[in-house]
């Protein structure tokens, strides 16, 4: 409700700032928390691999979500005007304007396509004009690969689990991933825990070494 009171706002139906569930405490919902494996990305990468789609701007479309970490949304919707190597300079977003930085996987994936108008989506529909619709062959793709429970948001997921595990910075990460606020970053916090308790069994080995005790 309170989303449908800002939209209406922005379209000049409402009064600015006259949001009626401004101050009404939302409802609490869980949110799934689902990360890929290492054997999980090599049956997806299988799947990708060895799958055939009569539209080709599918796979790409795909790849480019895996190895940026951004919604499905901004990947469906995406114009040639934004693609602006080394980076995606996205006008909006669910937080506003944003910057997508490109890694040499993601560029080599944009490099691959032929570069059509300015206002031309990147990864059109085939047999219709407008934007694909990645969620509907996402379902073929994780059935192929065995992953039944994964959702497409849950590639943004496992993108920010792959970057905790290579010991990349929290604030580092919701750079990346264009949060606006840390707290959203701060929900993968606990997926540290591991690699930090390994390094502090490092550490304490180190240091009962320098003592000349037994760890």
């Amino acid at each position: 409700m309170s989303v449908m009171m800002q939209y209406a706002e922005k379209l000049g139906y409402r009064a600015k700032c006259s949001n009626p569930c401004r101050g009404v405490s939302r409802f609490k919902r869980e949110l799934p928390e689902r990360y890929l494996s290492a054997d999980e990305y090599r049956r997806l990468g299988r799947a990708l691999a060895n799958h055939e789609f009569a539209n080709p701007f599918v796979i790409p479309a795909l790849l480019l979500l895996v190895y940026t970490g951004a919604r499905a949304s901004e990947i469906a919707t995406l114009r040639w005007r934004y693609v602006q190597i080394p980076r995606l300079a996205l006008p909006d977003s669910k937080t506003g304007p944003k910057t997508i930085y490109l890694n040499p996987q993601a560029i080599e994936i944009l490099s691959g396509l032929d570069r059509r108008a300015d206002d031309q989506l990147v990864f059109p529909a085939l047999h219709r004009e407008g934007p694909i619709n990645l969620g509907e062959h996402w379902i073929r793709i994780r059935r192929k690969a065995a992953l039944p429970d994964v959702r497409l948001h849950d590639l943004r997921h496992s993108f920010a689990s792959a970057a905790i595990a290579k010991g990349i910075p929290l604030a580092t990460i919701g750079k990346l991933l264009g949060h606006a606020l840390p707290e959203t970053t701060a929900r993968y916090a606990h997926l540290a825990d591991d690699i930090i308790s390994e390094s502090a069994d490092r550490i304490c080995s180190s240091l009962a070494g320098a003592l000349g005790i037994a760890a």
